[in-house]
């Protein structure tokens, strides 16, 4: 996958690959190619799911194989009403399923138990902390490989992809993964289970709701933004971007609020789905990808 973009650098212009999503007026862009890869693993190409057209017409995204891996506790969810008690359950299965509590089930000795305590908890309390550290940079790597986006910034905007700042990042994502109990697939049932309490929450077959969601900056600046008109701006996100369910929250990060609209089913992780995890800033890990925002001051 990284061999396949390591010549190439994101252009002064957006991308005009004539794609499904793409149209011919500057205020519906598709996702740029340079902020893509052609392979991921779940039902709908990059190019589809972070384009703006999926932002205004969301459809479920479902990672490959992770529903039918982990049947059982889809199953186990479906017979209680009560949301704590599935957050319950969760836990207690993915601690079972990847042997957390008892790592020497799953092959660790006392030598290599350290790094397989890397846990699916630990990533996502390292990125409350810091996005932008070994934590955040797994996340961002698990984004790239299951849903096609590539990360534009870590400390710093990644534009090269042979530069040393975007070679930084990948030797941090490694130094998170190596020698973790499938962190990864963790993660990919983490996503899949906040996105059943997203289902459970609509009726049968209905379409995944949007959230209106808001990210403090000091400047619209800080964002790429592909195109502005009305008030409003067409912005490229991160692969991986905080935002808050709070506008008194989001202006604690700037005088600069934007406000979107994000599909449930691009939201990786929110404060409320699960007890005592990213408590306090009322929290959504957004998938990125372009998006429709207006900007607003305080």
């Amino acid at each position: 996958m990284t061999i396949e973009i390591a010549a190439q650098a994101a252009p002064a212009n957006r991308d005009t690959t004539p794609d499904l999503c793409s149209t011919r007026d500057n205020s519906s862009p598709s996702l740029p190619s340079w902020a893509r890869v052609s392979i991921n693993r779940c039902n709908l190409p990059a190019v589809i799911l972070g384009s703006l057209t999926f932002q205004h017409h969301p459809a479920p995204l479902v990672l490959d194989g992770v529903a039918e891996l982990h049947a059982d506790l889809f199953k186990l969810l479906d017979h209680t009403d009560d949301g704590a008690e599935r957050a319950r359950l969760f836990r207690d299965y993915i601690a079972a399923h990847f042997c957390l509590d008892h790592l020497e089930d799953a092959g660790y000795d006392d030598h290599s138990k350290k790094r397989a305590k890397a846990n699916w908890l630990r990533v996502l309390r390292g990125w409350s902390f810091d996005a932008d550290g070994r934590e955040g940079a797994v996340l961002k790597g698990w984004v790239e490989s299951r849903f096609g986006l590539l990360p534009r910034f870590h400390g710093v905007p990644l534009r090269d992809f042979v530069s040393a700042p975007y070679l930084r990042y990948l030797e941090m994502r490694s130094a998170g993964l190596y020698g973790t109990n499938a962190l990864e697939a963790q993660l990919d049932l983490l996503y899949a289970y906040s996105q059943y309490e997203f289902a459970r929450s609509q009726p049968a077959g209905g379409v995944p709701p949007r959230l209106t969601l808001y990210r403090g900056a000091n400047r619209i600046a800080e964002h790429e933004v592909l195109s502005e008109s009305d008030g409003r701006q067409v912005v490229l996100f991160n692969n991986l971007t905080s935002f808050t369910s709070s506008r008194e929250r989001a202006s604690e990060f700037g005088d600069y609020i934007l406000e979107t609209d994000v599909p449930a089913s691009k939201i990786f992780f929110h404060c409320g789905l699960l007890p005592d995890v990213l408590r306090g800033e009322d929290e959504y890990l957004v998938i990125g990808g372009v998006y429709e925002v207006i900007g607003r001051t305080l």
